[in-house]
């Protein structure tokens, strides 16, 4: 018998967390987080993390573990959740995968681009340099990734073009090439979260409004004081730019909420469109509102092991 691996993943409030929880307690499990907002410290509030009181009631882990001077990246979440994975079946328990960011999860199940270490003088230059000449070179040197990618993709735009030159092969070459997947080594028990998207939305918007008053200033405040690099991923996270911008005297506190609550709406439709379109077909699909008890029993009972 293969151990058993459960996975909750779905657009942002979606209630992924809540169910996670209660099919810890049921299950005996460990939450382990797969969310590239929620594994900062810096974080905790902006990131829609468990709360202190929710983490005590099942073992949770990989939440606030890296300092946001350092990013984490796919490969570093991956190396981080295969230790925690294999802790969890080493004590009896039910790992369970839970979070809305789909790169992770493909690289953990499918395996990961053995991307040789970039030069540190090639990425540097990349990243000081504008988007829009960055992406004009990629248009030249790697045409493939260009058009698969969007031309406004900071990150992604620098990191296919870096892989090119630092490499001497594209992005796409190294990602045909993925090893250390556990999909095949493991029992998946998947639930994906696709409730309806006007229901999500003001979701999003009355929790960042929440996130507000209960200290999302205070974490963007002491993120503006640290000075950080404003690539780095921990800077970019959803509203982080849309805080700082008023706490800079750019923008209005009202401002900065609408601007906060658009942009958590504009990135739970890239979710939704992601695993909707970007996983198995047979991964079961739970499509109301996780909003009553009757609806969360109803989705655990999806989550069951099989027969």
């Amino acid at each position: 018998m293969k151990p058993p691996l459960a996975l909750i993943a779905g657009p942002t409030a979606s209630g992924k967390s809540e169910l996670a929880l209660r099919l810890a307690e049921a299950d005996g499990g460990i939450v382990i987080n797969a969310d590239s907002a929620q594994i900062y410290a810096d974080l905790s509030i902006l990131a829609a993390s468990p709360a202190a009181a929710e983490q005590a009631r099942a073992p949770h882990r990989l939440y606030g573990v890296r300092d946001g001077a350092h990013p984490c990246s796919a490969g570093d979440w991956v190396r981080l959740a295969r230790d925690e994975i294999a802790s969890a079946h080493a004590a009896g328990k039910l790992p369970i995968l839970v979070g809305g960011t789909g790169l992770y999860l493909r690289s953990l199940l499918q395996g990961i681009a053995p991307v040789p270490d970039i030069d540190p003088a090639i990425r540097t230059a990349i990243r000081k340099a504008p988007t829009a000449d960055n992406y004009a070179a990629l248009q030249q040197e790697d045409p493939e990734a260009a058009a698969r990618l969007n031309a406004g993709d900071t990150l992604r735009v620098a990191r296919a073009l870096e892989v090119i030159r630092s490499t001497g092969q594209p992005l796409s070459y190294w990602q045909a090439r993925k090893e250390g997947g556990i999909g095949d080594d493991v029992q998946l028990r998947p639930l994906l979260l696709l409730p309806p998207r006007d229901w999500l939305a003001k979701r999003c918007n009355r929790r960042f409004e929440t996130m507000v008053e209960h200290g999302a200033l205070d974490e963007a405040r002491a993120l503006l004081a640290r000075d950080l690099d404003p690539i780095l991923p921990v800077m970019r996270a959803i509203g982080v730019p849309e805080l700082i911008a008023h706490l800079s005297g750019e923008t209005s506190l009202a401002d900065a909420i609408a601007a906060g609550q658009l942009a958590t709406r504009q990135y739970m439709k890239r979710q939704y469109t992601w695993f909707r379109g970007q996983t198995p077909d047979d991964w079961p699909r739970y499509t109301d509102p996780l909003d009553s008890e009757a609806a969360i029993i109803a989705a655990l009972a999806l989550l069951d092991p099989p027969a």
